[in-house]
């Protein structure tokens, strides 16, 4: 009998969910997706709740394995997968793949929620006196790290070939557009670079698809 196909939870709009749905893309491999979250089946329901009792999305159940977390997902495919040419093997090329997957979870995540979510959407907590102004100008910062990294490094992230690193990162870049507001200083290696991303088909299908 053949494996099952591989399953994500999360609602396809939800921007950790829209990664995955990237990096799945890029494998070609069938998988199935249901919509939970906002607007959709509850988290906190005990069926969920027993694969991932932190009650948040996505999660991937790979055979035995289930999984939460996005970028934990994303090096389980590409390790399980042997994708190399997304996450290489030898380790100080892995590093600095992992080292921006990890700048971007713990750097981008307070920027974004105060820039996107209190600025962009209004929403509390995230829309108090002041916050949106500053999750701008830290967003515009970080925003301004990717630019001297490619424009040091280009085309890629880690260098010349694409990888984990700009999936994790071009999420986060994609979205800049709908926070900034016009006084930000010239990206061009930045915009050249998601111009790169939007020739993959994951890409457009998931990332830049009418979505912020």
């Amino acid at each position: 009998m053949p494996p099952a196909p591989l399953r994500l939870l999360g609602r396809k709009d939800a921007f950790n969910v829209r990664k995955v749905l990237w990096m799945l893309e890029e494998l070609g491999e069938p998988f199935t997706q249901e919509d939970w979250g906002r607007g959709h089946r509850s988290m906190q329901v005990p069926e969920f709740l027993a694969l991932n009792p932190l009650g948040t999305v996505p999660v991937l159940v790979d055979g035995d394995a289930v999984l939460r977390e996005s970028h934990v997902i994303m090096r389980h495919l590409a390790a399980t997968r042997a994708r190399h040419d997304l996450l290489p093997a030898e380790p100080a090329a892995r590093a600095e793949v992992e080292a921006w997957m990890d700048w971007v979870a713990y750097e981008m995540t307070l920027p974004m929620r105060l820039g996107y979510l209190g600025g962009v959407l209004n929403l509390a907590p995230w829309n108090g006196p002041g916050m949106a102004a500053l999750g701008r100008a830290e967003y515009a910062h970080r925003m301004g790290v990717l630019e001297q990294a490619l424009a040091r490094s280009g085309p890629y992230l880690a260098g010349a070939a694409f990888t984990l690193a700009d999936m994790a990162c071009g999420m986060a870049a994609h979205r800049w557009d709908a926070v900034k507001d016009g006084s930000e200083a010239p990206t061009p290696a930045l915009d050249a670079w998601l111009e790169r991303l939007a020739e993959r088909p994951g890409f457009r299908a998931h990332i830049r698809n009418g979505l912020p």
